[in-house]
């Protein structure tokens, strides 16, 4: 996985990603055997390149020669070596819970019961597709369209046709509801389907060879395989064109929608609600949010032209492709060839080990999370977190009082927000409960089935009750962060809080340009183009002045059409209105962290270092933490659909922008890493 930061906008309805740079504060003690690089590396530069024409070059050019993208990897960046890392010390942990005679508790059990079924390779082979028959079994059984729902309401967490869920009301964030969104794709996104260029024409092409190939492996002849291969296409294609795109879903205005069961039932009267309602165990539902009504009506569509026995076609290709990855080998490897190799350039499968510590934290991700935290994150490692936390939201304050283009009335509402900001550390005050998950040695896709309907029913079980303002949508091992604008919190996992981000023999110039530069990222997504539509308590509310709001957007843009100037590969331009609240907050949180960092050494003799100003290594601190690199095919998947820029682009379209950047490195005017229409929101 890229270097990612998980922002849970609008909670379970949309969720983006955003690169996180955070502070390594654990101690010494519990770093892994390998020693960790520190948060400055001038090996890591490229003292030859020009810091006024190419900052990321000048910051990782050295990084980046010595660390090619290793075989299992789609990319491979400062970050990506610390979760290889942190895989290692859940392996450990897993390996320990897994042993025969080993000494557990109720939760070792778990966790380790699942590791050893998911890496005993040989019994998973031996099962074939024997696992899925039920199933299979199922769908063969629908002698009715109506039927479908029985089936859709079984292969919950796969989002077939459509996703069910819950979430907070968009109205009341007090309050949970049930939400129904769009769904049933197997392409990455919406406009995999859509777009007409050579290569997405040629991606489509070799997507139908992948399903055929899927269908053959469950024992359909090649001739009957291509047929079904071309049936999923067309259905997909056509809930695809009913689909919202990743841009019009950044408006949090276009995913409220409280409607009736009624109501529904008329949107899309070909399913039936009444029946899968009541098979996942909501008789009684009375409302729910419908996230994108249009897609629904194009659900309806579907249903009533599509024949029955092409429908149980799609379903079992859902089935076979959400189960591939915990199937035999032939299954892995196909799954592997398409959504690893084809889609992305990943050259080898990640190791067994590998893939079922993921799986773990996945399911039982609160259970491994207990083990992890007890072992590798300390008090004092979160006490020192929430340290910094409070310094960049006190440079916060200080900029909104200065800002010259809001005014004082939404300041007011502004810094109500910024204080009622809940700061969630390491890990949850209370650990979920998993007794009545079965996990069972021997049968891993048992588990599987049987942890997707623990997590499904968990859900469920929130509709129409308070929120619970101490849950995770993280577990305490990941290696990323992220702001719920309707949480109002910024959550840094335990994972994140490892070494190698933030050394703690540094100078403090590295880490405030690498940590709180994170920081301030979270703290600045709270008033970005989607988290300033939330108010203090999380509520979908205007509460900006007319003017202010014009303001914001003409800032915004700015920054927008900046990114959208920028090159990703080939012709493929970066999607400025896809990546405008990374680009926002990326800008707006370097800056807080230089406010801080100032504050913080006010007074003090800094000394140059290594040939670098102390103002030269905040920003090469910033730049490293961007050091990486990725293959071109997953560079075009992530031009699709991922919100966040290009490493390269967010190292030199923000300190482009800042004149402190400027005067640290005496870059003159008309030097490509000054920008003459400088942007600025904060």
């Amino acid at each position: 996985m890229s270097r990612t930061c998980t922002r849970m906008m609008m909670t379970k309805i949309l969720t983006l990603t955003f690169a996180v740079m955070f502070v390594s504060l654990a101690a010494h003690a519990q770093q892994a055997a390998s020693k960790p690089e520190p948060a400055l590396d001038v090996t890591s530069m490229d003292r030859t390149a020009d810091p006024c024409v190419d900052f990321f070059a000048y910051s990782c050019g050295g990084w980046i020669k010595r660390n090619p993208i290793p075989p299992d990897q789609t990319s491979w960046d400062t970050y990506s070596k610390m979760e290889d890392d942190n895989l290692g010390r859940l392996h450990g942990i897993l390996e320990e819970a897994a042993a025969p005679n080993a000494s557990r508790n109720a939760v070792t059990q778990k966790i380790g019961d699942y590791f050893a079924s998911c890496t005993d390779e040989k019994a998973v082979d031996a099962k074939g597709i024997a696992p899925l028959k039920p199933a299979l079994d199922q769908i063969a059984g629908i002698t009715s369209k109506a039927q479908i729902a029985d089936v859709a309401a079984t292969m919950i967490g796969d989002r077939v046709l459509f996703r069910f869920d819950s979430t907070q009301d968009f109205r009341d964030a007090s309050q949970e509801v049930a939400n129904a969104d769009q769904g049933g794709l197997g392409l990455p996104d919406r406009d995999y389907y859509t777009k007409d260029d050579a290569k997405s024409v040629e991606l489509r092409k070799q997507y139908v060879a992948h399903v055929q190939k899927m269908f053959e492996l469950l024992g359909d002849s090649a001739d009957s395989a291509a047929t079904e291969a071309q049936t999923v296409m067309r259905i997909e294609t056509a809930l695809a064109k009913g689909s919202m795109t990743r841009v019009e879903r950044r408006d949090p205005k276009s995913l409220d929608h409280k409607m009736t069961t009624a109501d529904l039932e008329k949107i899309a009267p070909a399913f039936p609600w009444q029946v899968y309602f009541t098979k996942v165990g909501l008789p009684s539902l009375a409302s729910l949010n419908v996230a994108v009504p249009g897609f629904f009506k194009t659900l309806n569509a579907t249903l009533e032209t599509e024949s029955l026995p092409d429908f149980k076609i799609y379903l079992r290709w859902h089935l076979v492709h959400a189960a591939a990855p915990h199937l035999s080998s032939p299954f892995v490897n196909e799954d592997f060839a398409f959504f690893g190799k084809t889609l992305q350039g990943q050259e080898q499968l990640q190791p067994l080990w590998k893939r079922c510590t993921e799986d773990v934290d996945d399911y039982l991700g609160e259970a491994l999370g207990q083990a992890y935290v007890a072992k590798y994150f300390s008090a004092d490692a979160k006490e020192q977190a929430l340290k910094m936390v409070k310094e960049i939201q006190i440079a916060m304050e200080q900029d909104i009082n200065s800002l010259s283009w809001m005014s004082a009335a939404t300041k007011q509402q502004a810094l109500g927000k910024l204080h009622a900001i809940a700061n969630k550390i390491g890990y949850p005050d209370k650990w979920r409960d998993y007794s009545k998950l079965e996990i069972v040695r021997g049968d891993l896709l048992g588990n599987v089935d049987r942890a997707k309907q623990f997590e499904f029913n968990r859900q469920l079980a929130k509709i129409g009750k308070p929120v619970d303002k101490g849950e995770w949508d993280m577990t305490a091992p990941t290696v990323n962060a992220y702001y719920n604008p309707q949480m109002n919190d910024i959550n840094f996992p335990a994972g994140v809080l490892q070494p190698p981000a933030f050394d703690p023999n540094s100078d403090a110039a590295p880490n405030y340009g690498d940590t709180g530069g994170t920081i301030g990222h979270e703290l600045t997504h709270g008033f970005d183009d989607e988290g300033r539509q939330f108010d203090a308590q999380g509520n979908l509310r205007d509460w900006w002045t007319s003017d202010d709001g014009k303001e914001f957007v003409k800032r915004a843009s700015c920054i927008s059409d900046q990114y959208s100037t920028y090159t990703i590969i080939d012709d493929i331009k970066i999607n400025g209105k896809l990546t405008l609240g990374e680009d926002v907050a990326d800008l707006g949180g370097l800056l807080l962290a230089y406010m801080a960092w100032k504050s913080d050494t006010k007074g003090q003799t800094l000394e140059s270092l290594d040939g670098l100003t102390p103002d030269q290594r905040f920003f090469v601190g910033y730049g490293q933490s961007w050091c990486g690199q990725s293959r071109d095919e997953t560079k075009r998947l992530r031009a699709t659909v991922d919100p966040h820029s290009p490493e390269k682009y967010r190292t030199n379209g923000v300190v482009s922008n800042m004149p402190q950047f400027q005067e640290a490195f005496h870059c003159k005017a008309g030097s490509p890493m000054v920008n003459k229409n400088r942007c600025s929101v904060w």
